[in-house]
């Protein structure tokens, strides 16, 4: 007959006792392990979301040129931007100044413009029915700016910004035709306010200046809402 060993009875629950208070543990430890992964998770997200929005922040005094070639996320800008068909000529003491737009005049002008294959085609034309049409090939550089006008208080400021493309008029057609002989230089600049982050929609005005030695006038106006 087996003989029956004294307290083993109370080892094997207290062994029992043991087991599941680790496996408590265990889940416990896991629990917190998977809290603290997802709470590091949130804390990076965060942090990168402030970091984004602070690389779009401007500086007060900030006063910042830059020239380079557009990369593929500018150029992308470019395509969503548009002009508005309202255009209007630049005039000081009168059009005798100028030379090149034919008989164009000034009054009641409409414009349609595009930008495919890295160039831009403007299309003149005023009420009388004359027209005239300009192509302009895109420069390989780009001038950024971006600036702190000072018309802000408080908070980051609302900087000023313009887009500068500076090349060779490519042809001129209609009432522009004669007035293009190269090297017929244009200046167009796309003109605008935000932070350091580049928007369509933070352009909101256009310049155009076209000068050679049978040209020389500008055209500006309001570009469309994107």
């Amino acid at each position: 007959m087996p003989t029956k060993i004294k307290g083993a009875t109370c080892v094997s629950q207290h062994s029992i006792i043991e087991r599941e208070n680790s496996q408590q543990l265990v889940k416990y430890m896991n629990k917190n392990r998977s809290l603290m992964a997802l709470f590091s998770v949130v804390i990076m997200l965060a942090a990168s979301t402030i970091s984004f929005a602070c690389a779009c922040c401007a500086d007060k005094g900030q006063y910042w040129v830059s020239t380079s070639t557009p990369d593929a996320y500018t150029l992308g800008i470019l395509k969503d931007m548009h002009m508005d068909t309202g255009v209007e000529l630049f005039m000081t003491a009168g059009e005798d100044d100028m030379k090149g737009i034919g008989d164009l005049g000034w009054e009641n002008l409409n414009l349609v413009d595009a930008f495919t294959n890295n160039t831009w085609k403007i299309t003149i034309k005023s009420a009388a029915g004359k027209t005239g049409t300009l192509t302009l090939p895109r420069p390989a550089k780009l001038t950024t700016k971006k600036i702190d006008i000072h018309d802000k208080e408080e908070g980051d400021p609302v900087i000023y910004k313009e887009f500068v493309f500076e090349g060779t008029v490519g042809s001129g057609s209609g009432v522009f035709k004669s007035g293009i002989v190269r090297p017929t230089k244009y200046t167009l600049i796309f003109q605008g306010r935000g932070n350091n982050c580049d928007n369509a929609e933070d352009f909101t005005h256009w310049r155009l200046a076209v000068t050679g030695s049978k040209a020389d006038y500008a055209f500006f106006g309001k570009m469309k809402k994107s």
